[in-house]
């Protein structure tokens, strides 16, 4: 299903002349208003008027989370405090939080590219679309919120916590789609078994999760548990929040919203471009952003580019779904281990629980990984020959797969600590 099929579907040259005119535009724009951008151009000799191909893109600087937090709060700003209409923020886990501004303007286009995401994952007028993300400076609830209202939508802002009472709403309401955190959809899977609510028995279609990483065993998982066609989509606060992309029914990776958005994927140290289906970083220019315009921010998010058309026919290109961060690449015994890669070896296993966490140590001078992770209670107690098989299979998985090795640990189901928001999947008690 398309929201504006006329955008969604456009020929590929079309597209390519509209963002070179929206980025002529955007860099005029950051270099008449904002100080950082205007230095910088004028540093490098860059005039924005000569602008003649997207190629040119790749001679300016990029810009960094540093970069944000420096200028804290306002000093990114492309318009006065006065024309800014909202005023959002990251979670700001380290360091100053990262400050984002919307005008009139930018809250519309917000809205519609968040309806198109929801759009592509199946949603319509006719759904009950119930929003578990926390309300708050997160960009998340309300993104999510004010699209599924333009889609036309009936919204339940539920937002984060209270299980028992997410699904009681679920039940009365006739929840039809479910907005969260993949996470946080485990956990109340985990709850309606407690409380004996048969998910057949609710009236879940859709799932659209996002603001953490997650495989396609966790999504098998979540659709089986939840009865709902589960889809991805990425935002990040900095760029706007949710919108920037999203998987249409084909769930083969995000179709970026490239009207609105420019990508590149870099090499995460060298910040040159790498081939399309090369894992690198994303790096996004917003194109028609008015308060708080990016250009050539790196997001620290690990995907590859995915050039090939999508059977659903729109034209513009996706990313793969976000594999890891660049900062958070483990570096163990000198091998470079993402977390993502080693969820998806374990879930590959039989009677195995999509709730993990990686311990990292130091024994002498050597690191030592240590995997624990959730199995059902018959892997757990009532089957140590299997358990044991299992225990090998993966150990020598991870070893292969790696390139490290790595020792694992079952324990029973709900051993490990739950999150509501982000999970916390590493563990570094390492002192170097």
């Amino acid at each position: 299903m398309y929201f504006d099929q006329q955008a969604e579907c456009m020929d590929r040259a079309l597209l390519e002349q509209l963002q070179l005119e929206r980025l002529q535009t955007t860099l005029n724009r950051v270099a008449r208003n904002v100080p950082l951008y205007r230095q910088r151009f004028a540093d490098l000799g860059i005039d924005p008027d000569d602008f003649r191909s997207l190629d040119d893109l790749r001679s300016l600087p990029f810009t960094t989370k540093q970069d944000i937090r420096d200028n804290y709060p306002y000093g990114l700003f492309a318009v006065p405090l006065r024309d800014v209409v909202r005023l959002q923020s990251s979670s700001g886990t380290t360091g100053k939080p990262i400050v984002v501004g919307y005008t009139g303007n930018d809250l519309r286009r917000w809205s519609g590219l968040v309806a198109r995401i929801l759009a592509m994952g199946g949603m319509t007028r006719d759904d009950v679309v119930q929003i578990a993300f926390h309300y708050g400076l997160f960009t998340g609830g309300f993104g999510l919120h004010y699209g599924a209202e333009h889609l036309g939508a009936s919204v339940i802002p539920s937002s984060g916590g209270n299980a028992r009472k997410q699904i009681t709403i679920m039940q009365d309401y006739r929840t039809t789609a479910l907005c969260c955190t993949p996470s946080y959809a485990l956990h109340l899977a985990d709850v309606m078994e407690e409380m004996g609510v048969n998910p057949n028995s609710l009236h879940l279609k859709w799932g659209l999760f996002g603001a953490e990483g997650w495989s396609d065993a966790m999504r098998r998982e979540i659709e089986a548990r939840l009865k709902v066609t589960a889809t991805d989509n990425y935002g990040i606060s900095e760029v706007m929040g949710p919108g920037i992309a999203g998987e249409c029914a084909e769930q083969n990776g995000l179709h970026v919203n490239e009207d609105h958005f420019l990508f590149e994927i870099v090499h995460p140290e060298t910040g040159e471009p790498v081939p399309d289906g090369e894992t690198g970083e994303l790096v996004i220019t917003t194109l028609t952003k008015e308060a708080f315009p990016m250009i050539r921010f790196r997001t620290g998010d690990l995907t590859r580019k995915l050039a090939e058309p999508c059977a659903c026919g729109r034209t513009f290109h996706r990313i793969a779904r976000i594999m890891g961060r660049s900062d958070d690449m483990l570096i163990i015994r000198g091998v470079n281990v993402f977390p993502l890669q080693v969820e998806s070896v374990l879930l590959a296993v039989e009677g195995v629980e999509p709730h993990y966490q990686i311990v990292l140590e130091r024994e002498g001078r050597l690191d030592k990984a240590t995997v624990y992770l959730e199995v059902s209670e018959n892997l757990l107690f009532d089957r140590m020959r299997v358990a044991r098989e299992a225990l090998d299979k993966i150990h020598h998985s991870l070893s292969s797969e790696l390139g490290v090795s790595m020792d694992v640990v079952f324990v029973g189901r709900r051993t490990l600590e739950r999150t509501e928001g982000k999970i916390r999947r590493v563990i570094d008690k390492r002192v170097l």
